[in-house]
């Protein structure tokens, strides 16, 4: 099993949902995050035609986990769904799962996710 974590522009979560749908996937969540990446800020226009540089800018953090024949597939889906080709689109972290237990019913390993 593996955990994915993408994070990306937050106008792109519609699609990014649709992807995974096409997918096969059907379980992740979404968080609102605010952060600083490589691109260190965006400028910001002000009122009366100002700039200024804001640190930190807003994303979206996707979490789903996985089997690990989907990985490929969910990575793709996230990548063409959230790719503009401008600095900023985000980055995927892929981590390994031990274990998944369902607690309703108890379940463990692949059943539950």
């Amino acid at each position: 099993m593996l955990k994915i974590e993408a994070i990306f522009r937050p106008e792109r979560v519609g699609a990014v949902t649709d992807s995974l749908l096409a997918a096969g996937v059907t379980g992740f969540h979404y968080q609102n995050v605010t952060g600083q990446g490589q691109q260190k800020g965006v400028e910001v226009v002000t009122g009366r035609g100002g700039q200024t540089t804001r640190s930190a800018s807003s994303k979206t953090l996707l979490v789903t986990v996985v089997s690990d024949d989907k990985k490929d597939a969910v990575v793709e889906a996230i990548v063409s769904a959230s790719r503009t080709g401008e600095i900023g689109d985000g980055k995927i972290f892929v981590t390994e799962i031990s274990d998944t237990i369902r607690v309703r019913t108890g379940e463990a390993g692949e059943s539950a996710i």
